[in-house]
């Protein structure tokens, strides 16, 4: 496809003079867990395995994103359920992430550090699901499908961090019943998922195909992981099967009073560095940026942001730009690292069509701010709103326009100041006083 380039575009949009930046550190205060390494082995003792036999499989399904120390974690599992005397395997449980291929699947667990070195374990990644049943979800029939390779073992036990949902709300959102259904359904159970959930709601859908899968398979429990506001664990537990559904409300309401946000609410601009899979299953969480844009699931209240610049991806997401529609404006350099074969195996088996659209997509970061200062209207830089991040994960240190920093919450503080400028229409920040010589 060809795009506009300057010469094409630069006369129709007139250039604006841009505000100054505070730096900014933003440090709420937050709960850390010194060894969740050593945690982990601990809870695994917790686990009621008694009922196997020694020497038994053990399926450990692992692969959600972005989760802190998760290889070390998956590791400390696979390790301690070895000593207990049986025969671990690890599965990716993921859905149809890594382009719906086992090849796929496991170059994101090498990604998030998890390969058959790493963790002492085989992993077995075949995409095959067998259908358990079919459920009725309020006026449509769900087939409920499992990994072939979880069914294979004698039980079966999942890792996953709890946390808000990018697609919808309610008192089970993502966590270790999502990874048993959609992670451990695998291309097939993800699909009837979330074609389901989009017309009968998410957590009834998920209530009725775990129900299935808990009398049907070898599942005995989970690993719960609850993140801080820094993205480290801060707590985890195991979950015996059965008591996901009564145990995670609890665990997510505190996963909410702990999770990344902007410190502002009302944004006119927001610039994003870079969006991936291993930040959020959107790109973007959408909580963070107040955007699910899903059929039959209203947007969060806040924050309330007019435009958003997505300006690339991460190394990691390897091409999956999934998310990349959740912006107004790219730019050309991010268009070119999308791998769309990957990004459309995500939003067709996800049914969330308007993240993998493309927003508009200017030649270079000059005339991408230029235009949207433009499409804000009546843009002046003394008032207009902007913050700049890194990705909605990383939310410590962020940038912010002049306009934006009376209304900094106590957990703000303002650590120096800097101007843009351009790079052959590449932004990059030029200091012009710190106020903290550790910044």
């Amino acid at each position: 496809m060809e795009f506009p380039d300057r010469r094409d575009v630069n006369h129709l949009i007139d250039p604006q003079p841009l505000p100054e930046f505070a730096r900014v550190r933003y440090e709420p205060r937050t709960e850390r867990l010194d060894d969740p390494v050593g945690a982990a082995r601990d809870e695994l003792d917790v686990l009621d395995l008694d009922g196997l036999p020694a020497g038994a499989t053990v399926a450990v399904g692992v692969g959600s994103r972005g989760i802190d120390r998760i290889d070390e974690v998956a590791a400390a599992v696979v390790d301690r359920i070895a000593e207990r005397g049986f025969d671990p395997v690890v599965v990716p449980a993921m859905g149809s992430h890594g382009g719906a291929t086992s090849e796929g699947q496991r170059e994101v667990l090498a990604a998030l550090g998890i390969t058959e070195e790493t963790v002492g374990a085989p992993i077995d990644a075949r995409m095959a699901a067998e259908e358990l049943a079919t459920v009725s979800v309020g006026e449509a029939d769900m087939p409920v499908y499992f990994s072939e390779a979880a069914l294979a073992a004698d039980a079966v036990l999942v890792v996953n961090r709890v946390k808000a949902h990018t697609n919808f709300t309610g008192p089970v959102e993502s966590g270790l019943a999502k990874m048993t259904v959609v992670g451990l359904g695998k291309q097939r159970g993800a699909k009837s998922f979330h074609s389901t959930a989009i017309a009968e709601g998410y957590v009834e859908t998920l209530t009725a195909a775990l129900d299935v899968i808990e009398r049907e398979t070898p599942l005995i429990g989970g690993l719960a992981l609850v993140e801080n506001f820094e993205e480290e664990i801060g707590h985890l537990e195991v979950v015996p099967a059965g008591s996901f559904l009564d145990r995670e409300p609890e665990l997510l309401e505190r996963a909410y009073e702990e999770m990344p946000t902007l410190p502002v609410d009302d944004v006119d601009l927001l610039v994003v560095d870079e969006i991936g899979k291993e930040i959020s299953g959107a790109g973007m969480d959408t909580n963070v940026i107040g955007r699910y844009r899903v059929l039959n699931a209203p947007d969060p209240e806040t924050p309330d942001i007019d435009l958003i610049y997505v300006r690339g991806l991460t190394e990691a997401t390897k091409g999956n730009g999934n998310g990349i529609g959740l912006a107004d404006l790219t730019r050309r350099a991010a268009v070119d690292q999308l791998d769309m074969k990957k990004t459309y195996a995500n939003a067709l088996t996800s049914g969330s069509l308007s993240k993998s659209k493309l927003p508009v997509v200017a030649p270079d970061d000059e005339f991408a701010l230029r235009t949207g200062a433009a499409a804000l209207g009546g843009y002046d830089p003394e008032t207009v709103r902007i913050v700049w991040i890194r990705n909605t994960e990383d939310l410590g240190q962020l940038r912010v326009s002049d306009a934006v920093v009376d209304d900094l919450p106590e957990a703000a503080r303002v650590v120096g100041r800097e101007t843009v400028a351009f790079d052959d229409g590449t932004a990059r920040f030029e200091a012009t006083t710190d106020r903290d010589p550790d910044a």
